[in-house]
């Protein structure tokens, strides 16, 4: 090894001393002169070592002093697999003993030949050299994926045995691809894992494992493991939700038979494509959403979470759930005076009702208006007996059902009571008398004049 490198730092320092003038080459073969004193090129017993990507030559030393260098001849195969030998590159000085070709690939076949030259003419051409450059190393000797994991692939591989290796690049390839993809390197021949996160679930994925040498060579490809990520858990089924019960909605669904269940998440939205929000994280499978409102409508959506947060899917099982409407307004038939009271008659308009309530309000004068409410009717007719004179009532009717729950408010009806019959006499006689007096008060303030007495003189 020792002779190599100094034999080679001594090539490598005469082609550098010798590289200032013009690189010889080889005749052509109409003019080549041959020179059959030259002697001849010949391999050392070790004299070819092979690498993937290099091939190295040792011959003996020439001592001929004619000798100026050395042509090398190499035949590369070609795409139709049929080449020959050319010119390749020249060694300038006879004392040279070594040459590294690094323009070669792995596992191909390459034939060389040698030839002296002088400064009269070229000498044989040495016998062909056949090599076979080394075929890539292999991949790591075992490799194993671990599925079934969250959103995650896991890899892990035994370190490769060469100590050349420096770093390993991990392939991913999809049941959809047709293609691999390069999808990180691993630096470090003693790492032996890699985790590939944000994975689709429930996808099928495919890794293959190569090793980089110091040297820039890439193993072939490990053997093919697959991953299939963890299945989100099953979707929610047989959901439903209350549409009469007054200021709750009720919910219910199938339990959850997840075996790494944990939690069902709630959500509620006013509109069923709006922003769902989560109300509630249960262990149960039912839930009652108080609501202080009625005919309150909501949409809902519920999923299964497992161990490993993963929730189902629920963007499409939304459900409408409402508190009980109110019962529709009783409708008023008749609203009139009778005698000294005022009597309000309506219809019965919904089956939910069992009572009614009546709000009267009163206004006498230019006072303010006062409302009353009478509640716990029962019958579909109200008498109002508390009337007074020249005053205005207006009435309005709710139903009220079994829950307490009031209906919107009936059509309002407005009936005026005008002065009572005694103000009206004493208001007639008052002016009759105040009439009496003003005529009195005429007559004393008017004289009449018979007319004999009348002085027509001044006419």
């Amino acid at each position: 090894m020792k002779l190599w490198i100094l034999v080679t730092s001594l090539s490598l320092s005469l082609l550098i001393l010798s590289g200032c003038g013009s690189t010889p080459k080889p005749a052509d073969k109409e003019s080549a002169v041959l020179d059959n004193s030259l002697p001849l090129v010949t391999l050392t017993k070790n004299g070819t070592i092979l690498g993937m990507k290099s091939v190295a030559f040792e011959w003996n030393s020439i001592t001929d002093p004619n000798v100026q260098g050395i042509f090398i001849y190499k035949k590369v195969p070609n795409a139709e697999g049929i080449s020959e030998l050319v010119y390749y590159t020249t060694i300038q000085s006879r004392f040279s003993t070594h040459y590294v070709d690094t323009a070669v690939n792995p596992d191909t076949r390459y034939t060389y030949t040698f030839k002296t030259f002088s400064e009269i003419g070229e000498g044989r051409t040495s016998r062909e050299i056949v090599v076979n450059t080394l075929p890539v190393i292999e991949s790591v000797s075992w490799i194993h994926s671990i599925t079934g994991m969250p959103r995650v692939a896991k890899i892990i591989w035994r370190p490769h045995s060469n100590q050349k290796v420096k770093a390993y690049v991990m392939e991913r390839k999809t049941l959809e691809d047709e293609k691999w993809e390069q999808l990180d390197i691993i630096t470090g021949r003693l790492n032996a894992e890699y985790i590939d996160e944000e994975l689709n679930d429930n996808y099928v994925y495919m890794y293959r494992l190569r090793a980089i040498t110091y040297d820039g060579i890439t193993s072939t490809p490990s053997v093919i493991v697959k991953v299939i990520t963890k299945a989100l858990p099953n979707t929610i089924t047989n959901f439903s939700a209350t549409r009469s019960i007054a200021n709750k909605i009720n919910l219910n669904w199938d339990e959850s038979v997840q075996e790494d269940f944990v939690l069902y998440y709630l959500y509620r939205s006013e509109e069923i494509n709006g922003g769902y929000e989560v109300i509630a994280k249960l262990h149960n499978n039912s839930f009652v959403d108080k609501i202080e409102a009625n005919g309150k409508t909501y949409f809902y959506r519920v999923s299964a979470v497992d161990k490993d947060t993963l929730e189902s899917e629920h963007s499409q099982n939304s459900i409408q759930g409402m508190t009980l409407s109110a019962p529709e307004a009783p409708s008023i038939v008749k609203a009139r005076r009778v005698g000294n009271n005022i009597e309000i008659n309506w219809s019965k308009t919904d089956s939910r009702s069992v009572s009614y309530s009546v709000i009267r309000s009163h206004r006498k004068g230019w006072f303010d208006e006062v409302s009353e409410e009478f509640t716990q009717i029962k019958s579909t007719q109200f008498i109002d007996k508390n009337v007074e004179a020249d005053s205005t009532y207006s009435y309005v009717v709710y139903s009220v059902d079994i829950n307490g729950i009031k209906s919107d408010e009936s059509v309002r009806v407005k009936i005026v009571i005008p002065e009572s019959d005694e103000i009206i006499q004493m208001k007639s006689e008052t002016v009759e008398e105040e009439s009496k007096i003003q005529t009195r008060e005429a007559k004393k303030d008017t004289i009449v004049t018979a007319s004999e007495d009348l002085d027509l003189s001044s006419l």
